[in-house]
């Protein structure tokens, strides 16, 4: 007799991650972070959380890994990539931002060792410290004018809209 139990259903689900690039004058606000065991250098970055908007992680994630509150002002690009670290695949939403206010006595995220402001020459003299490729390419698309309004984003969530 055949079997018709239904297959399960997989769905590929990639890491949705959101970063920011904060600058002022020259230097761009980065995060030298301990990632398996090595130093590595990215934006303030990290996961999006459930229920929580891309905007709204953003801040969070900057505050968190920097101490830094910042305002979000544009939205950068939307990078696809595979970790080298994990293999997974990664969507990455980079914001630009705008630094309003620094509480230096607040303490970092766990595995962050510190936030420096660098300028683009010496976050590209990291080399392969840098966490991933989408950090200079973020950098560079700041640089170059490249902005989105925030406007192109939607957030359903009742606990937190924005345009």
């Amino acid at each position: 007799m055949a079997d018709f139990s239904p297959i399960p259903l997989q769905v590929w689900c990639p890491h949705v991650t959101v970063a920011c690039v904060v600058a002022d004058g020259d230097r761009f606000l980065m995060v030298e972070e301990e990632v398996n065991g090595r130093l590595a250098y990215n934006q303030p970055a990290g996961h999006l959380d459930d229920k929580e908007s891309l905007v709204t992680a953003a801040v969070r994630e900057t505050l968190e890994e920097t101490g830094w509150t910042v305002a979000v002002e544009h939205l950068l690009g939307v990078h696809q990539w595979r970790s080298t670290e994990h293999g997974d695949g990664v969507v990455r939403f980079s914001f630009a931002a705008r630094a309003v206010g620094h509480d230096p006595s607040r303490g970092l995220d766990e595995g962050i060792r510190r936030a420096l402001w660098l300028t683009r020459d010496e976050i590209a003299a990291l080399g392969d410290t840098l966490r991933s490729p989408l950090v200079l390419m973020s950098i560079d698309a700041w640089l170059s004018g490249q902005r989105y309004p925030l406007d192109m984003l939607h957030s359903l969530l009742a606990e937190d809209r924005y345009p």
